[in-house]
């Protein structure tokens, strides 16, 4: 293949107003994805209550994690399913496609009457997260100028933190709307059966998940008004189309010069490519660092903090509208650190993040995990908590994602983008669902100190084997990686 040429974009007029607009749009699949994850640690104890499986013997909390990870089943069969859809009808059909299966879910959840009935709509929602997870940062990353385009595709990890803020605001003002009644017998909060009585435990929670349909149609209306990516309509061979919004980014001159670019990655026998190519050994190892990042982004352990969040402060001795309130905070230092990570992941590099993002987990886990062990107060636990998620959100969050979308090649970017989110789906659901039988075989003290030790292996294998990305066109980094053969 003949090495594409290379151009810098700080000789081009780019319209970033107009960028920053369409990439907001399809990382609105970010925010439904971060709130439908999230809304889950509000209304937990409310719907274990009423689908009876509250209990802490082994069948109770298999149906506890099985309730929490249904959704992600449907996100594994949404992301490995979505790949050649992607590649066949666009990136911003799949948008639409997304948001509808987040309207339905968020509908069908809000009044579903029975554990089997919410876990099917949890496993529709799923299906548009793994669409959404796959599509959005691939989207921004193919319209995006190579210097900015690791700010640009964060701002998929910033819609995902919004959406998680979001969610947990949302719990927080639909519990304190109609507060739980006091125990006169213990002067606490109502808590296990008796939240089934309460205004939350009837219809409040429902509500929560019901909220999740405003922008999900949001989604849906906007995702009529944004361009196609330029990069699928060259490989669709509708080249006059690429140009036009090409030129609309950053004008006619890079138009014709990305144009060219493009084309020399997507050679007439290569317009096309199926998971068959995924087995090549070239794209094995570029493979293996997305499936390793995509798995590990989970397994360093912090959707243990999001999700389970309400079970490790009400062990940490947190009453119900507390606990609420520590969530609201974490979302927003989850918020603040994601602005820390977008402005340094084109400035520092993915490379120098990642490492000290796996770093700086390792050291808060131990301090959680101490911090249990020796039976510290309970701000102790929130305070390591909150640096935990801060951490991940300044590092781990946004670029896992950034490299993602950047590592494969043009021609069957869709179906090597769709194995990796599977695979991290896959990891997330392991995480999951394991966590409650973790927890009462090891104790939170021992779940902590496991993820420590996963957190510094991530960094032996990153240092090892990530290639650095930043500033390079997608084009060029296709050269680098898969022609001359540069990662081991």
């Amino acid at each position: 293949m003949t090495q594409p040429s290379t151009h810098h974009d700080e000789q081009y007029d780019f319209r970033l107003g107009y960028l920053l607009c369409i990439s907001l749009v399809s990382a609105l699949g970010g925010l439904l994805f971060g709130y439908d994850l999230l809304v889950l640690s509000g209304a937990k104890q409310f719907y274990e209550e009423l689908f009876q499986i509250a209990g802490k013997d082994s069948d109770s909390t298999l149906l506890q994690g099985w309730a929490a990870s249904s959704c992600v089943i449907g996100c594994i069969i949404g992301a490995l399913g979505v790949g050649k859809p992607c590649d066949r009808f666009g990136r911003v059909a799949i948008l639409k496609l997304s948001a509808l299966l987040f309207l339905a879910s968020a509908l069908w959840t809000s009044v579903a009457p029975d554990l089997t009935q919410f876990a099917l709509a949890r496993i529709v929602g799923g299906l548009g997260m793994g669409m959404a997870a796959t599509v959005s940062p691939m989207y921004i990353a193919e319209v995006s100028p190579a210097r900015l385009r690791g700010r640009f595709v964060s701002l998929n990890q910033l819609t995902i933190v919004l959406g998680i803020l979001a969610a947990q605001a949302v719990n927080y003002l639909i519990l304190t709307s109609h507060p739980l009644p006091i125990d006169p017998q213990t002067g606490k909060e109502v808590a296990d059966a008796a939240l089934l009585d309460t205004w939350n435990g009837r219809i409040g929670w429902r509500a929560m998940f019901g909220v999740e349909a405003i922008p999900a149609l949001l989604l849906f209306v906007c995702a009529f008004f944004i361009p196609r990516s330029p990069r699928w309509l060259v490989k669709r061979g509708l080249e006059d189309k690429a140009a036009a919004v090409l030129t609309r980014l950053g004008g006619p001159r890079y138009a014709s010069d990305a144009l060219a670019e493009i084309e020399t990655t997507l050679s007439e026998g290569h317009r096309e490519a199926g998971l068959a190519e995924l087995l090549k050994p070239r794209m094995k190892r570029i493979m293996a660092i997305g499936v390793f990042l995509a798995v590990f982004q989970q397994w360093c352990g912090i959707n243990v903090i999001f999700v389970y969040a309400a079970d490790l402060f009400e062990a940490a001795g947190y009453s119900v509208t507390d606990i609420f309130l520590q969530l609201v905070v974490i979302g927003t230092t989850n918020l603040v650190c994601t602005f820390l990570g977008m402005a340094l992941v084109d400035s520092l590099g993915r490379k120098p993040l990642l490492v000290a993002g796996s770093i700086g987990l390792a050291i808060t886990y131990t301090c959680i995990g101490v911090a249990y062990y020796f039976d510290f107060s309970g701000l102790a636990v929130v305070v390591f908590a909150i640096a935990s998620c801060g951490v991940f959100a300044a590092t781990l969050g946004p670029v896992v994602w950034v490299v993602i979308s950047e590592l494969f090649p043009n021609r069957i970017r869709g179906v090597a983008v769709s194995f990796a989110v599977a695979s991290l789906w896959a990891a997330n659901f392991v995480l999951i669902v394991s966590f409650p039988r973790l927890k009462a075989a090891l104790g939170p003290a021992g779940c902590f100190a496991v993820y420590a030790v996963v957190c510094l292996c991530g960094v032996v294998y990153i240092v090892c084997k990530v290639p650095e990305t930043k500033s390079k066109s997608l084009e060029e980094l296709e050269h680098e990686l898969c022609d001359n053969h540069s990662i081991g």
